[in-house]
This record gives C-alpha cells, structure tokens and sequence, in this order.
C-alpha cells in the first residue's frame, strides 16, 4: 500500500473544491471552500439542451476544471497537468505523484465509481487520489459521497477513460504553493470582478443571467419535453440542489464568499451582491421544490410558478453582477 502521508481527507460539498482543498491543505495552504469558490470565479449559469440529451440541464458553475484553472493563476500557484489517451500512461502519471508523496487531482466520470449511490453520466466530476494498493485506489470526494472512500482500480480507470460530454483524456493535476504566496485577500475584488464581467456579458442567451431568463420561458414546457415526467423532473431538481452544491445551483456557496469578502473588505457593492445572493439562494431552492413537485403531480401549475421565479432571479443576479462588476 502506498499512501501520501499528512493528507486530510474532508470531504467539502463540491466535488472541484473538494479536491483543491486536499491538494492545497497537503501544500500548507488552508482556505475555506467559500474563498475556493468565490476565488476561482466559479460562478456561472448555463442553460444546456444539445442534441441528443434526454432532458435539459441546468448548470450553475463554470465548466469543469476552469475553476481550478482560474484559482492557480490568481494565487500564481504551479498547476501541473497531464493528458493523455493510454491507460497505462494514465496510471503511471498518476502513481508516479502519489510515489513522490504528492496527492493528485483527478477528473472523471462519477458513474463507473464504486461508492456512488446515483449512476448517472458525469464526465466533470473531480476527486483528490491520495494512495493505492493492489486492487483499489483511496480517493477524498465530497462530504455527501463519503468523504475518504475507495474505488477498484478497475473502476477508477474506466472512469478516467470515459468519453463523452464534459469528459478529459485521463486528467490528473497537482499544484504546487510558491514560496512566497500570493495574499489571497490581495485577489479578493479582481476574482469578484472577473466573474460578474464573464456573468453579464456571456456571448450566447443560454448563458449567465439571459440564460436564467431562457429558462424561465422554456421551464413551463418541461411536461411536455419529459419522456418520463416522474423521474425526469425529479432529476432536474435533485441536480440544482444536490448538483448545485450546497443547494440552489452553487448561490449558497457564493454567498458566503461574498459575505468572507465583506469581512475582510467593507464595500457597499459587495454588501448589495451579498444581499442579492442571499435572496436568490432562497428563490433557487424554491425553483427546484416546484420543478420536483410538478413531477409528483404532473400539473403544470408548478411548472409555471418556477418560470415566474426564474425571471425575477434573471433581474435579481443581473443587478447583484452589475454592483459587483463595480468593486
């Protein structure tokens, strides 16, 4: 058996943070999940119906990985990566951290993996690998999958090998904390500016708070695009309150980083975001009870109710992104 040592294995409630927490405790750099979050400009709303899908989804973060991407650069730590198309390289990339006593990163698809309750396709999924032995591999997931738990080597590579939407070719990471550290309270206002300016002027309707709008005219429709009502509709709003971490599609999480960020700076517009956040963190979890109930019992009414919501969570986030593009 080989296992890193000095790891904490917690488990957070997202996956992404979950995993740069591990990596960054082992490197001596604690960070609340919150500041995870809000630092990575994870915030993000997009309203997703492609080809071939069964249901829509609602998704309430940036795409995978870019929230890793956007924290290493603002705090300037050396973020490593590696793809690669061969399971043996795959696995070598791998084992080759965790023998030099580094936790690795991994993205992959949370359906192949042991411990996981709900098999559902989920190519964006990330968890810290910090040891192995012949025949599984110890992995830190979130608090509701368990926190420390083990997946067969076998199930772990097929799930890093799956292809598919939001899938990677096998990606690992690692990151490393520079000597001299970049003050996080220094990147505080430009990672709550870069998300409010990607969040009001995304390029396409589906996106950011005109994608919340596009939902709320598209959202009354949902009984007539579900094959399965029952399970369909229940599947959505489990997504938005489970899925989205921390319940109503990542704002909980978002508004606490705001209110750390108001904390340590005292800023009219932050105050007006984190009020803002607070609001519509309540009115989500209210989106999804109605999506769940309209499930249940088939009647529209609910469905209607959620569209309603979902236009007054357009205004509310649009103006809670405009007092923060000002900070």
């Amino acid at each position: 058996m080989t296992v890193v040592q000095d790891v904490e294995p917690r488990g957070l409630q997202h996956c992404e943070t979950t995993a740069l927490g591990v990596l960054l405790r082992h490197e001596g750099l604690e960070l609340s999940e919150p500041l995870l979050f809000g630092l990575g400009s994870g915030l993000s709303f997009v309203y997703w119906d492609g080809k071939g899908m069964p249901f829509p989804f609602l998704g309430g973060r940036v795409k995978p990985f870019e929230l890793t991407r956007n924290l290493a650069a603002r705090l300037g730590l050396t973020l490593t990566v590696a793809e690669t198309t061969s399971a043996r390289r795959a696995w070598e990339n791998v084992a080759g951290a965790i023998d030099a006593r580094r936790p690795v990163g991994l993205q992959l698809d949370s359906y192949h993996l042991d411990y996981f309750r709900t098999k559902v396709h989920f190519g964006g999924h990330v968890v810290a690998m910090y040891g192995y032995d012949e025949q599984d591999a110890y992995l830190v997931d979130t608090d509701q999958q368990g926190g420390a738990v083990r997946t067969s080597l076998a199930a772990l590579a097929l799930a890093r090998g799956e292809r598919g939407p939001m899938t990677a070719r096998n990606r690992s990471f690692t990151l490393a904390v520079p000597e001299r550290p970049v003050g996080w309270q220094e990147q505080l206002l430009p990672a709550v500016r870069d998300c409010a300016e990607a969040f009001l002027a995304a390029p396409i309707a589906n996106l950011g708070y005109r994608g919340i709008e596009k939902a709320g005219r598209l959202v009354p429709g949902w009984l007539g695009r579900a094959e399965e009502p029952r399970r369909d509709l229940a599947q959505a709003a489990l997504l938005m309150e489970r899925g989205g971490t921390g319940g109503a599609l990542f704002r909980v999480l978002y508004r606490d980083f705001l209110g750390e960020c108001v904390r340590v700076i005292d800023h009219e517009h932050l105050r007006t975001g984190h009020r803002l956040y607070g609001e519509a963190a309540v009115l989500w979890t209210e989106v999804a009870g109605l999506v769940e109930k309209a499930g249940e019992s088939g009647d529209p009414g609910h469905l209607r109710q959620a569209g309603a919501l979902l236009h007054d969570l357009s205004r509310i986030e649009g103006d809670a992104m405009r007092a923060l593009r000002q900070v």
